[in-house]
């Protein structure tokens, strides 16, 4: 069982930034790799972002390339999300999901969610 929460989310202006971290406590959570996903009220969870086990391989949906970064730290056992260049249509709840060994954007195949952070970003 992984447990992950969630933190760093609020309110911002639109070009501000902020940093998302998920804290993952277990002596598994090197055998995870890592996403980020958002939910908008009434939209379907959306891919973000996706971190390799290592750390040395990311993968970003097209929206937030050039403007988010995922890295993990897993002797913190914590994965993050900097979120630069913010637009109102990031406004969302973002969740972070572990699946097993390997990057993945589908939903589906994440084993382990957590509750998710607000991100609000005003025009």
């Amino acid at each position: 069982q992984v447990q992950l929460v969630e933190s760093g989310g609020g309110l911002v202006q639109a070009g501000g930034s902020l940093r998302l971290s998920c804290a993952a406590p277990g002596r598994t959570f090197s055998r995870y790799a890592m996403g980020w996903f958002r939910q908008a009220p009434g939209k379907e969870r959306e891919f973000v972002a996706a971190i390799s086990v290592s750390g040395a391989s990311t993968y970003y949906s097209d929206f937030v390339k050039g403007r988010f970064t995922i890295s993990r730290d897993n002797a913190k056992i914590t994965v993050y999300l900097q979120m630069n260049s913010l637009k109102p249509e990031d406004t969302a709840v973002y969740y972070c999901a572990a699946a097993t060994y390997f990057i993945r954007t589908n939903p589906r195949e994440y084993d382990y969610w957590g509750q998710g952070t607000q991100v609000t970003v005003s025009s």
